[in-house]
């Protein structure tokens, strides 16, 4: 079976052309990172120009790419939700297009779904149920996944995603955009402990994470040094608050395993592909005695690939949508 997908969440145009969930035939992104970095940040307004400009180029190089014509297609896959809705709207409006003009079914697919997704073109034997984090710059969830198209979260954030503070605290520091990927590269040989930050914790709630106020001790300590003249070291600054995320969803992401009977860990989203996040899950499933999965990095942001694998799972369970079909800025996984 082989799926045209289509992502348009956020600042990558992407489409692919995957066969039976598994393998990627083609993968096209055209990406707006250099524009929006003179802004600090991604545009809305901007990046959903910037798909319509890019989105019919983008797909017929998928179709190039992959060898085959829309005849050979057995559905349209594409990013519903959750995302920036103006982006959002470019990608599902061209597939409804496609789909009504070439009579193949439209399969709607949640962003967050399809993250977990890239795990299945890495690792082909994966198959659930297992245990999921998935962290970007919107997100950071704990998600029990019981079947292809079956989920329940039972561990989210209660304010800020963990991208999202490292984007904020990227930024304070000078680091430009993309933060949290910068902010990464720049801590690369700093020091855990060099400075100290709070472990935040949610009452009554194990799983759950909160990085507001990591973020607003972050900004604390930048603004105080900044007043009295006093120089961040960066490296050092950037591996202790990164090191202090990575300490709120290994060790919460590890409880619930433990308590769940979960043997099975998962990685996803864009901010799996930090270094320090990586390499603490495999030594934390090494010690538990776990089989980790985490995803290539090509793979951890925002592509088209992960939409067409779980674009085919969600087509084996007849999910599919009709003209009707809507983008919608914020939606459940579990919908």
């Amino acid at each position: 079976m082989k799926l045209l997908a289509i992502e348009t969440s956020c600042d990558e145009t992407a489409a692919a052309v995957v066969e039976d969930g598994r393998t990627v035939l083609s993968s096209v992104i055209a990406s707006q990172v250099e524009e929006h970095i003179l802004y600090g940040g991604v545009v809305p307004e901007i990046a959903s120009r910037r798909h319509v400009e890019a989105i019919c180029g983008v797909v017929r190089a998928a179709m190039q790419g992959a060898s085959c014509d829309f005849k050979d297609l057995d559905g349209i896959a594409v990013t519903h939700a959750p995302g920036l809705i103006g982006a959002l709207l470019v990608g599902v409006n061209y597939a409804k297009g496609l789909s009504y003009g070439l009579g193949l079914p439209l399969i709607p697919v949640h962003h967050l779904r399809s993250h977990i997704a890239a795990n299945y073109i890495c690792h082909k034997s994966l198959e659930p149920p297992f245990l999921s984090l998935v962290v970007s710059g919107g997100h950071s969830h704990i998600i029990e996944v019981k079947d292809y198209t079956e989920f329940k979260v039972i561990g989210r954030t209660r304010d800020d995603a963990a991208g999202e503070v490292m984007d904020k605290v990227a930024r304070s520091l000078g680091i430009p955009y993309p933060g949290g990927l910068n902010l990464d590269k720049a801590s690369q040989g700093g020091s855990d402990a060099a400075y100290k930050f709070p472990r935040p914790r949610v009452d009554g709630r194990p799983y759950d994470f909160s990085f507001s106020g990591l973020k607003t001790a972050a900004l604390n300590l930048i603004n105080s040094a900044g007043q009295r003249g006093e120089e961040i070291e960066t490296a050092d600054f950037g591996a202790s608050f990164i090191n202090a995320v990575v300490n709120c969803l290994t060790e919460n992401t590890e409880q619930a395993a433990k308590d769940l009977g979960y043997k099975k860990i998962v990685l996803a989203g864009g901010v799996s592909a930090n270094s320090r996040l990586r390499s603490r899950f495999v030594d934390v499933c090494k010690k538990n005695d776990w089989a980790l999965f985490m995803p290539e990095i090509s793979l951890c942001g925002d592509n088209a690939a992960m939409v067409g694998a779980q674009g085919y799972y969600e087509f084996l369970k007849n999910n599919f949508a009709d003209l009707s079909l809507n983008a919608c800025a914020s939606s459940q996984i579990e919908g």
